[in-house]
């Protein structure tokens, strides 16, 4: 049995329709903290809420393999070691979506998940870990309100980034869960080909026929227009620092890992772009 936590979230509904073409749906349960948000992915689904552990003690029952996807809440550390020692007593195989060098970069959004990293190796549960790069859809709004504002913002300068689609990130993982190998192997995840934001900038520029620039800021200033679009002032913080470790070379990588585990090119950024706007 492949238990998917999270799985009325936007990941986690992908890899569970990623993992029906792989895998008879009988074999695949569905958890997520509201069961009726699940309701319709044509899976078992059990509640499993990250925050009363005897949810996912029962939500893990008779499972094999359990897909981890890192939650947003503040405390998702604790969370997510409570659902890692959840798997280890289940005897399931544990696969877990965490961030780009997650053990060595200095971005602050990556620390939960190097301590969450760091439980499961010390667990001693069986292990698969996948670092994703940025998604695609982490720039919608960027990309929808770019023609009305007439510019792309960040503080990334012309540091580069190797995302993809949650599609293709679903793709991967659901290839994983549903395969062998993987055990004790730690993922590094990127689309095919990266992109600055000056790129991103002139490809709704194409799209749109309207002359969009990109406005490269200081960190500060940048989480300023951040929480002045609504983002809560601690994460736009978080937030403008992942623009300044893009400019280091953060999200850079194009290994090529996620083609091959998807089993075909990842989307191009224009693709997402004509998506959206076009």
């Amino acid at each position: 049995m492949i238990v998917v936590m999270g799985a009325s979230g936007h990941l986690g509904r992908l890899v569970v329709e990623e993992l029906k073409k792989r895998v008879p749906a009988a074999e695949i349960v569905a958890a997520a903290r509201t069961t009726e948000k699940a309701a319709d992915l044509g899976v078992e689904v059990r509640e499993a809420d990250y925050d009363r552990p005897e949810t996912i003690k029962s939500a893990l029952q008779d499972a094999t393999k359990v897909l981890l996807i890192s939650g947003l809440d503040p405390h998702r550390a604790q969370q997510h070691a409570a659902v890692v020692d959840a798997a280890k007593e289940a005897g399931a195989a544990l696969v877990y979506t965490s961030a780009p060098k997650a053990d060595t970069t200095e971005a602050a959004l990556a620390a939960d998940h190097r301590t969450t990293e760091e439980h499961i190796k010390a667990s001693g549960v069986t292990y698969t870990i996948l670092r994703n790069n940025w998604y695609h859809e982490n720039y919608e709004q960027s990309i929808t309100m770019a023609p009305q504002l007439g510019a792309v913002y960040g503080a990334a300068g012309d540091g580069r980034i190797a995302s993809a689609s949650r599609a293709d990130y679903a793709a991967a993982t659901a290839a994983v869960l549903a395969g062998d190998g993987h055990e004790g192997k730690v993922y590094e995840l990127s689309g095919d080909t990266a992109w600055t934001l000056a790129e991103l900038a002139a490809a709704i520029s194409e799209v749109t026929g309207k002359e969009i620039a990109y406005q490269d800021l200081p960190k500060d200033d940048y989480a300023g227009v951040l929480a002045g679009a609504g983002v809560p002032a601690p994460y736009a913080g978080v937030l403008a620092d992942v623009d300044v470790q893009i400019s280091r070379g953060w999200l850079a990588d194009t290994p090529g890992t996620l083609r091959d585990l998807a089993g075909r090119p990842t989307q191009p950024i224009g693709e997402y772009v004509r998506s959206l706007i076009g």
